[in-house]
Protein backbone atom coordinates (compact mmCIF):
# COMPACT_ATOMS: atom_id res chain seq x y z
CA UNK A 1 0.00 0.00 0.00
CA UNK A 2 1.31 3.54 -1.12
CA UNK A 3 2.48 5.46 1.98
CA UNK A 4 0.17 8.73 3.31
CA UNK A 5 1.36 11.70 4.64
CA UNK A 6 0.44 13.67 7.43
CA UNK A 7 1.27 17.24 7.31
CA UNK A 8 0.99 19.24 10.31
CA UNK A 9 1.40 22.84 10.04
CA UNK A 10 0.41 26.76 11.85
CA UNK A 11 -0.58 29.69 9.82
CA UNK A 12 1.78 31.69 12.31
CA UNK A 13 5.14 29.32 10.72
CA UNK A 14 6.74 31.03 8.60
CA UNK A 15 8.31 27.74 7.69
CA UNK A 16 5.12 25.67 7.30
CA UNK A 17 4.18 28.57 4.53
CA UNK A 18 8.11 27.64 2.96
CA UNK A 19 6.72 24.10 3.03
CA UNK A 20 3.21 24.71 1.73
CA UNK A 21 4.99 25.72 -1.41
CA UNK A 22 7.04 22.45 -1.60
CA UNK A 23 4.07 20.17 -1.53
CA UNK A 24 4.79 18.98 -5.14
CA UNK A 25 7.96 17.61 -4.55
CA UNK A 26 6.30 14.82 -2.62
CA UNK A 27 5.32 11.66 -4.58
CA UNK A 28 2.43 10.80 -2.48
CA UNK A 29 -0.67 13.00 -1.56
CA UNK A 30 -0.32 14.90 1.46
CA UNK A 31 -3.55 15.20 4.01
CA UNK A 32 -3.65 18.81 6.03
CA UNK A 33 -3.72 18.66 9.60
CA UNK A 34 -3.55 21.82 11.08
CA UNK A 35 -2.70 22.18 14.47
CA UNK A 36 -2.27 25.08 17.29
CA UNK A 37 2.13 25.81 17.63
CA UNK A 38 1.53 26.94 21.30
CA UNK A 39 -0.56 23.43 22.69
CA UNK A 40 2.86 21.48 20.83
CA UNK A 41 5.00 24.05 22.33
CA UNK A 42 3.24 23.55 26.09
CA UNK A 43 3.26 19.78 25.55
CA UNK A 44 7.11 19.64 25.11
CA UNK A 45 7.79 22.36 27.25
CA UNK A 46 9.44 24.43 24.40
CA UNK A 47 9.97 28.25 23.61
CA UNK A 48 8.87 29.04 19.98
CA UNK A 49 11.87 31.04 18.07
CA UNK A 50 9.98 34.20 18.47
CA UNK A 51 10.61 34.26 22.40
CA UNK A 52 14.24 33.72 21.71
CA UNK A 53 15.20 37.71 20.78
CA UNK A 54 18.57 36.12 19.16
CA UNK A 55 16.65 33.53 17.34
CA UNK A 56 13.89 35.64 16.33
CA UNK A 57 16.11 38.43 14.21
CA UNK A 58 17.59 35.50 13.17
CA UNK A 59 14.53 33.42 11.82
CA UNK A 60 13.03 36.10 10.04
CA UNK A 61 15.72 36.83 8.11
CA UNK A 62 16.47 33.08 7.02
CA UNK A 63 13.07 33.29 6.28
CA UNK A 64 12.61 36.22 4.37
CA UNK A 65 16.07 34.74 2.17
CA UNK A 66 15.38 31.15 1.90
CA UNK A 67 11.76 32.34 0.00
CA UNK A 68 13.34 34.21 -2.20
CA UNK A 69 15.96 32.15 -2.71
CA UNK A 70 13.30 29.33 -3.95
CA UNK A 71 10.78 32.15 -5.72
CA UNK A 72 8.11 32.25 -3.29
CA UNK A 73 6.39 35.10 -2.58
CA UNK A 74 6.77 35.98 0.90
CA UNK A 75 6.39 39.25 3.40
CA UNK A 76 6.30 39.14 6.90
CA UNK A 77 2.76 39.75 8.54
CA UNK A 78 2.60 43.67 10.13
CA UNK A 79 2.85 41.94 13.65
CA UNK A 80 4.40 38.87 14.86
CA UNK A 81 4.21 35.98 16.26
CA UNK A 82 0.51 36.83 15.89
CA UNK A 83 -2.77 34.50 17.01
CA UNK A 84 -3.81 32.03 14.39
CA UNK A 85 -6.60 30.80 16.65
CA UNK A 86 -9.56 31.95 14.03
CA UNK A 87 -7.52 30.55 10.71
CA UNK A 88 -6.87 27.12 12.27
CA UNK A 89 -10.53 27.22 12.96
CA UNK A 90 -11.01 28.67 9.47
CA UNK A 91 -9.03 25.71 7.76
CA UNK A 92 -11.07 23.37 9.51
CA UNK A 93 -14.17 24.50 8.67
CA UNK A 94 -13.29 24.15 5.09
CA UNK A 95 -12.48 20.75 6.27
CA UNK A 96 -8.69 21.41 5.64
CA UNK A 97 -8.40 21.36 1.82
CA UNK A 98 -5.64 22.08 0.02
CA UNK A 99 -6.83 25.14 -1.67
CA UNK A 100 -8.32 26.87 1.14
CA UNK A 101 -5.25 25.93 3.35
CA UNK A 102 -3.30 27.99 0.20
CA UNK A 103 -5.21 30.56 0.34
CA UNK A 104 -5.45 31.36 4.14
CA UNK A 105 -1.63 31.05 3.96
CA UNK A 106 -1.13 33.21 1.05
CA UNK A 107 -3.42 36.15 2.95
CA UNK A 108 -0.80 35.71 6.01
CA UNK A 109 2.46 35.67 4.44
CA UNK A 110 2.50 37.65 1.16
CA UNK A 111 0.60 41.26 1.73
CA UNK A 112 2.51 42.59 4.97
CA UNK A 113 -0.54 43.66 6.23
CA UNK A 114 -1.62 42.80 10.14
CA UNK A 115 -2.74 38.95 10.56
CA UNK A 116 -5.46 39.88 13.31
CA UNK A 117 -7.50 42.77 10.91
CA UNK A 118 -10.85 41.83 11.24
CA UNK A 119 -12.25 43.28 7.89
CA UNK A 120 -9.18 41.06 6.50
CA UNK A 121 -10.27 38.05 8.39
CA UNK A 122 -14.41 38.80 7.51
CA UNK A 123 -13.04 39.08 3.69
CA UNK A 124 -11.43 36.08 3.84
CA UNK A 125 -14.46 33.61 5.08
CA UNK A 126 -16.64 35.18 2.51
CA UNK A 127 -14.14 34.19 0.31
CA UNK A 128 -14.11 30.86 1.54
CA UNK A 129 -18.18 30.81 1.42
CA UNK A 130 -17.76 30.45 5.37
CA UNK A 131 -20.08 31.87 7.89
CA UNK A 132 -17.58 33.66 10.59
CA UNK A 133 -20.12 31.74 13.03
CA UNK A 134 -19.60 28.57 12.36
CA UNK A 135 -16.00 28.76 13.82
CA UNK A 136 -16.73 28.91 17.27
CA UNK A 137 -18.81 25.36 16.38
CA UNK A 138 -17.41 22.61 19.19
CA UNK A 139 -16.63 20.63 16.48
CA UNK A 140 -14.21 22.85 14.48
CA UNK A 141 -13.27 23.94 17.91
CA UNK A 142 -12.56 20.21 19.24
CA UNK A 143 -11.51 18.99 15.54
CA UNK A 144 -8.11 21.71 16.16
CA UNK A 145 -7.63 20.09 19.77
CA UNK A 146 -7.66 16.32 18.42
CA UNK A 147 -5.51 17.28 15.71
CA UNK A 148 -3.08 19.04 18.47
CA UNK A 149 -3.29 15.87 20.72
CA UNK A 150 -3.01 13.03 18.09
CA UNK A 151 0.46 15.09 16.58
CA UNK A 152 1.77 15.27 20.07
CA UNK A 153 1.16 11.88 20.61
CA UNK A 154 2.83 10.73 17.43
CA UNK A 155 6.12 12.74 18.20
CA UNK A 156 5.48 16.00 16.30
CA UNK A 157 6.98 18.60 18.49
CA UNK A 158 7.15 21.34 16.06
CA UNK A 159 6.24 22.98 12.47
CA UNK A 160 6.01 21.82 9.85
CA UNK A 161 6.34 18.56 10.28
CA UNK A 162 5.38 15.13 8.18
CA UNK A 163 4.45 12.03 9.27
CA UNK A 164 5.01 8.75 6.92
CA UNK A 165 4.47 5.22 8.14
CA UNK A 166 4.87 6.44 11.60
CA UNK A 167 8.14 8.27 10.98
CA UNK A 168 8.38 12.35 11.97
CA UNK A 169 10.71 14.78 9.35
CA UNK A 170 10.28 17.82 10.93
CA UNK A 171 10.81 21.26 9.12
CA UNK A 172 10.39 22.25 5.99
CA UNK A 173 14.19 21.22 5.20
CA UNK A 174 13.24 17.37 5.98
CA UNK A 175 11.41 17.38 2.58
CA UNK A 176 14.30 15.85 0.76
CA UNK A 177 14.79 13.46 3.75
CA UNK A 178 11.11 12.19 3.74
CA UNK A 179 11.48 11.79 -0.38
CA UNK A 180 14.80 9.62 0.42
CA UNK A 181 12.53 7.40 3.21
CA UNK A 182 9.60 7.30 1.05
CA UNK A 183 12.01 6.16 -2.12
CA UNK A 184 13.85 3.63 0.37
CA UNK A 185 12.44 3.09 4.28
CA UNK A 186 15.92 1.92 5.28
CA UNK A 187 17.74 5.25 5.04
CA UNK A 188 15.65 5.85 8.44
CA UNK A 189 15.56 2.01 9.20
CA UNK A 190 18.68 0.83 9.76
CA UNK A 191 21.20 -0.86 12.28
CA UNK A 192 23.11 2.77 12.84
CA UNK A 193 19.51 4.95 13.21
CA UNK A 194 18.22 2.57 15.73
CA UNK A 195 21.52 3.19 17.67
CA UNK A 196 21.01 7.07 17.89
CA UNK A 197 17.52 6.17 18.83
CA UNK A 198 18.84 4.89 21.89
CA UNK A 199 21.18 6.89 22.16
CA UNK A 200 22.46 7.84 26.00
CA UNK A 201 23.11 11.44 27.42
CA UNK A 202 26.51 11.66 29.15
CA UNK A 203 25.57 15.43 30.70
CA UNK A 204 22.07 17.29 31.17
CA UNK A 205 22.12 21.03 31.88
CA UNK A 206 20.40 22.21 34.98
CA UNK A 207 16.96 23.67 35.15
Amino acid sequence: MPVSIDWYFDFVSPYSYIALHRLDELPRRVTCRPVLFAGLLNHWGQKGPAEIPAKRKWTYRWCTWWAASLGIPFRFPAAHPFNPLQHLRLALACDSRLDAVKRIFSSLWMSGANAEDPERFAALCRELSIDSGRLADPDVKDNLRKNTEEAAQRGVFGVPSFVADGEVFWGADSIDFLKAFLADPSVVRNEEMRRLDQLPAAASRKS
